[in-house]
C-alpha cells in the first residue's frame, strides 16, 4: 500500500435520470396522446396576426399575448387545399343532396373527419328530414308471441333474411303509400309495391315482387307488429311459402332498424312529392329512386352500393365453384 494513511474514500450515489434533450428532460415514455395547442392559444394567434401590420415591435407583441413570436409569421397551407375540397364536397352534393360526411369522405375518397371538418368550417349541410307518420290502428292490439329471430342471426349470404315495413308519402293531401322488402345481407331493395291504401294486400304485392325478382324465398321474413303483418293473410301466406316470420317487440321500431334507416334517407333524397301532379310522375321518380338506391348510392356498412356488393358476392360464389370443378 502506498502512504502509512490509508483514507476511507465514500463515494456519493449516482442517481439515474432521463436523457437530456436541448436543455429539456424528454421521457422515454411515448405519449398515446396528440399534441395539442392549449386552450385558447389558437384564438391569440390569430389576433396576433390581425395586429401584425399595425405594430413595430413583434416581440412585444408575442409577449402580451404569450406566444411565440414565430407563431406571428406562420402561414397555414390547410386553407387552400380546403377550400378546393369543399368544391368537390359541393359537386358530390348536387348528384347525392342527402350524402353526410361519411359517404362524401367515401366518395371522394378522403378521411371522414377532414370531411366534417371542412363542412362545419365552410357551414356546408345536407338536407335533414326526419319523422314517421303516426299509425293510430296499431293503438291497443295485443303483442304478437312470434320472437324476434332477426336479432339472433347474422346471414352471410342473400335471400337468408328479408325484411319489411311501409311508409307513408304524402301527396296532395292524401296519402301514397309505400311497401318495400329489403335483402340485410346485400342491403339492396329487392322488391315494392306503391298504393292509395295500406292494407295486407300492399305489404304481400311487395313480397311477391321481390319473389319474382330473386325467384326465391327468404329464410326468414322480419317485421314490426303492424296489422298489415299481422292480418292472417299474410301469415298465412309466409306459412304456405315455408318462410319462418320474426317480428319486432311491440314498439320498438329500432328491431326493424334496416328498413327504418331506409325511409329516412329515401324520403330526403325524394323530395316533395307535391311537385307531381299525377299519381303516375310520382310512381315513376319513385321506381327512379328506388334504381339509384340499389345501383349507385354507397351504402355505409358495405363501402358501395348494394348492387356491386351482391354481384361481387355472386363471382366470388362463382370463381369458387370454377376452382371446384377444376381441382375434381
Amino acid at each position: 500500500m502506498l502512504g502509512s494513511e490509508v483514507k476511507q474514500i465514500t463515494l456519493a450515489p449516482v442517481l439515474w435520470s432521463y436523457p437530456v434533450f436541448g436543455g429539456k428532460t424528454k421521457s422515454l415514455k411515448k405519449s398515446s396522446e396528440p399534441l395539442r395547442l392549449k386552450r385558447g392559444v389558437g384564438k391569440k394567434i390569430v389576433e396576433g396576426r390581425k395586429h401584425l401590420a399595425s405594430t413595430d415591435n413583434k416581440a412585444r407583441l408575442a409577449r402580451r399575448l404569450g406566444i411565440a413570436r414565430s407563431s406571428l409569421y406562420y402561414k397555414p397551407k390547410k386553407p387552400e387545399e380546403d377550400e378546393q375540397i369543399s368544391k368537390e364536397i359541393l359537386a358530390v352534393l348536387e348528384e347525392h343532396p342527402s350524402y353526410g360526411h361519411k359517404r362524401i369522405a367515401l366518395e371522394l375518397g378522403y378521411n371522414k373527419k377532414r370531411i366534417l371538418r371542412i363542412m362545419n368550417n365552410y357551414k356546408i349541410r345536407p338536407k335533414i328530414m326526419r319523422g314517421k307518420p303516426f299509425k293510430p290502428k296499431d293503438m291497443g292490439n295485443l303483442p304478437s308471441k312470434v320472437p324476434n329471430i332477426a336479432k339472433t342471426i347474422c346471414p352471410i349470404q342473400p335471400n337468408v333474411l328479408w325484411v319489411g315495413d311501409f311508409t307513408y308519402i304524402p301527396w296532395h293531401g292524401g296519402f301514397v303509400y309505400l311497401a318495400t322488402v329489403l335483402d340485410v345481407y346485400t342491403r339492396e331493395i329487392v322488391g315494392w309495391h306503391i298504393g292509395l291504401r295500406h292494407t295486407s294486400d300492399l305489404v304481400i304485392q311487395a313480397f311477391f315482387d321481390a319473389m319474382n325478382r330473386n325467384q326465391i324465398a327468404p329464410q326468414i321474413f322480419h317485421s314490426d307488429q303492424g296489422s298489415e303483418y299481422l292480418s292472417g293473410e299474410y301469415e298465412q301466406m309466409l306459412y304456405n311459402l315455408g318462410v319462418t316470420p320474426s317480428h319486432s317487440e311491440k314498439g320498438s321500431p329500432w328491431e326493424n332498424g334496416y328498413q327504418e334507416s331506409f325511409y329516412g334517407n329515401f324520403k330526403l333524397e325524394l323530395g316533395n312529392p307535391n311537385r307531381f301532379n299525377e299519381l303516375g310522375e310520382l310512381a315513376e321518380v319513385i321506381h327512379q329512386q328506388m334504381c339509384y338506391y340499389n345501383q349507385r348510392r354507397i351504402h355505409t356498412s358495405l363501402k358501395m352500393s348494394p348492387v356491386r356488393f351482391r354481384e361481387q358476392y355472386e363471382n366470388k360464389i362463382m370463381a369458387l365453384s370454377a376452382m371446384k370443378i377444376l381441382t375434381n
